[in-house]
């Protein structure tokens, strides 16, 4: 979140409450015509208050009304919790459940013999997964010597998501240094190639130092479809319905989450391995 929207919903929550108070006050000011001396209990409060919202419900709906935006705000941060909690709950599961993953033969960024490895099942073309990309780069910063990446293409059944993934594959097969850039370039510009197709593909790769007939010709291997076709297997058998999909060692992250949440994943991963 950023600090301009952190701003604004922290004030969307003082108006709401503010607001919500001010109601209640009113509330029990007319639910309560007592003399000054009356002291009434708390129990007595509650109850006129009850009757007084049961009588009149809209006064609530109005207030939530108005607060409309803030109210869904706070909506989407209990979901996100709960979910988190659930995350949480489920990573105790993971950590007793090894997965087999496939990483032979892969390219990795970070210290190959790192205690913790971030598989990433992705997608050039899905939004969440770029904007994954930069808590990505900023983990593997963070972690360094701890944490190794090595990613999964998971292409839609589209073409440009096909083509992509398949161009990809064929640049970490050839010269993974190389591949690196191109996995990059393609998360920064997958739409230019949906404007521009094949000619994007021949200047990005003169550009990174690959022969373009030699990677279009590797793209359409029989190499590269069978790593696609077991990648997307290996997708099917880990319950892996959509993209961003992360393993962190045994644990799972589903989804584009800040760079705290995953985090965690990471330090308890680290934490598991230390045991």
């Amino acid at each position: 979140m950023s600090i301009q929207n952190g701003f604004r919903r922290q004030n969307g929550l003082r108006t709401l409450s503010t607001a919500l108070l001010l109601f209640l006050c009113l509330c029990l000011c007319a639910a309560l015509p007592l003399p000054a001396f009356a002291q009434p209990s708390q129990e007595d409060l509650k109850e006129s208050l009850r009757q007084l919202l049961k009588e009149n419900p809209e006064l609530v709906l109005d207030i939530l009304k108005d607060n409309s935006e803030t109210v869904l705000e706070i909506a989407q941060q209990g979901s996100a919790l709960r979910k988190r909690k659930a995350t949480r709950a489920q990573w105790d599961e993971d950590i007793k459940k090894p997965k087999k993953i496939d990483i032979e033969g892969r390219a990795f960024l970070g210290k190959t013999d790192a205690p913790v490895t971030i598989v990433a099942y992705s997608d050039f073309t899905c939004t969440y997964c770029r904007q994954e990309e930069p808590v990505l780069a900023a983990l593997l910063e963070k972690y360094q010597g701890k944490v190794r990446y090595t990613f999964k293409a998971l292409p839609k059944s589209d073409p440009t998501s096909t083509t992509l993934a398949k161009y990809a594959t064929a640049a970490f097969m050839l010269d993974p240094e190389k591949a690196w850039k191109l996995y990059e370039e393609l998360f920064r510009n997958a739409e230019k190639f949906e404007s521009r197709g094949e000619d994007y593909i021949k200047e990005v790769s003169a550009s990174l130092g690959f022969d373009y007939n030699t990677l279009k010709a590797e793209s359409e291997s029989s190499k590269v479809k069978d790593r696609l076709e077991a990648d997307g297997k290996e997708a099917d058998t880990l319950g892996i319905s959509g993209t961003p999909h992360f393993l962190v060692n045994d644990l799972v992250v589903r989804g584009a989450v800040d760079q705290e949440f995953f985090a965690e994943a990471i330090e308890k991963a680290l934490e598991a391995v230390s045991k």
